[in-house]
């Protein structure tokens, strides 16, 4: 049981996050999500390829978790 619990501490890891499971963890659909982008609300998608773009776990994990303390 202690290792779940050194897991659970462990630094964040960092992946690549497509555009769908960035909409099923924030509920925004595509538009919303461009539109926070463009005012400074939501962190900057990341350039994977010519019609590629994904976000990085941590920064999507974080601006939840900011949300969530707001709300508290």
């Amino acid at each position: 049981m202690s290792s779940q619990t050194t897991a659970t501490a462990a630094p964040a890891e960092h992946r690549i996050l497509r555009r769908a499971e960035v909409e099923a963890k924030t509920g925004f659909k595509r538009a919303h999500i461009y539109s926070l982008m463009k005012e400074g609300k939501f962190p900057k998608a990341l350039r994977l390829g010519v019609r590629a773009v994904g976000w990085d776990s941590v920064e999507i994990e974080q601006w939840i978790a900011e949300r969530l303390n707001e709300r508290a």
